[in-house]
């Protein structure tokens, strides 16, 4: 048995098979917490998440974590909003899709950007192509302008931190993205101390992470804060998801010819 196998059956004090004959009575539910004493942070945890979409968002940057947050919220009562310009549809597609494919996926907003929910606890900003074209994110970038401050929690995943920064509100602040675009994200917020080499960084309340894929790892990390070490590393098992818990675990910036010297313990992107 692996030592990472380990650590969740020691967490929780059941065995393997105990596990399994548990999850198949009471499948993924408040029960099943129960059973496991699974232990959180605290008693005040996020439960109001607003996702934030636009044309051409990418998809892994949206569907990676929120199926994290899909198996948690069969155990705490989550609640998910989905912000978009209108109540139509929107799609992975950028509208410059230039080789002809139809190939796409499409999400429902719940709520628009100017009729937003007063109740969020967490931002979620995905990247994708479409934060590439004005056009695409204008509506959400006035949106970001306006509530950002206001709200606990933010966690950008790949070029959404590119977004975010050009409201302003990330000048001075720690942050990374995707390193296959890292010139033109520093364009995005040149007053942003931006981390070359990092999985992802955790400034205070927002968390950012480099691109696609790593936004599952810094979301993983944010809800092992958020909701306990021991709910973190079961949701993990059962995706049966290896992660990487290391934030400076970042072999793409040398793929792409980056990561400055490092200091305390973070690149200084420099």
């Amino acid at each position: 048995m692996s030592q990472e196998r380990q650590s969740l059956f020691q967490q929780t004090g059941v065995s393997p098979a105990g596990m399994q004959q548990l999850v198949a009575t009471h499948g993924f539910s408040p029960a099943l917490a129960k059973e496991l004493n699974l232990p959180l942070t605290s008693e005040k945890v996020p439960l109001n998440y607003a996702l934030i979409l636009f044309p051409g968002f990418q998809a892994l940057d949206v569907f990676g974590p929120l199926d994290i947050l899909n198996m948690i919220a069969q155990l705490i009562p989550l609640n998910l909003y989905i912000l978009g310009p209108t109540l139509d549809p929107i799609s992975t597609s950028a509208f410059n899709n230039l080789s002809g494919a139809n190939f796409s996926q499409t999400l429902q907003p719940t709520h628009t950007f100017a009729s937003p929910p007063s109740n969020i606890e967490v931002l979620l900003i995905p990247g994708g192509l479409g934060t590439l074209y004005p056009e695409n994110t204008a509506s959400a970038l006035e949106f970001l302008k306006a509530t950002f401050p206001q709200v606990p929690q933010t966690i950008t995943v790949c070029t959404g931190s590119a977004l975010l920064a050009q409201t302003g509100h990330l000048d001075n602040r720690r942050a990374t993205s995707n390193k296959s675009l890292w010139a033109w994200v520093k364009s995005q917020g040149p007053a942003v101390q931006w981390v070359e080499k990092a999985r992802w960084v955790q400034d205070g309340n927002l968390w950012t992470s480099s691109g696609i894929s790593a936004g599952m790892d810094c979301v993983y990390a944010f809800a092992e804060e958020a909701y306990g070490k021991g709910l973190a590393e079961f949701v993990r098992v059962m995706g049966e998801y290896e992660r990487h818990e290391d934030s400076k675990w970042d072999p793409f910036a040398e793929v792409w010819g980056l990561g400055g010297e490092v200091e305390n313990g973070e690149s200084t992107g420099k």
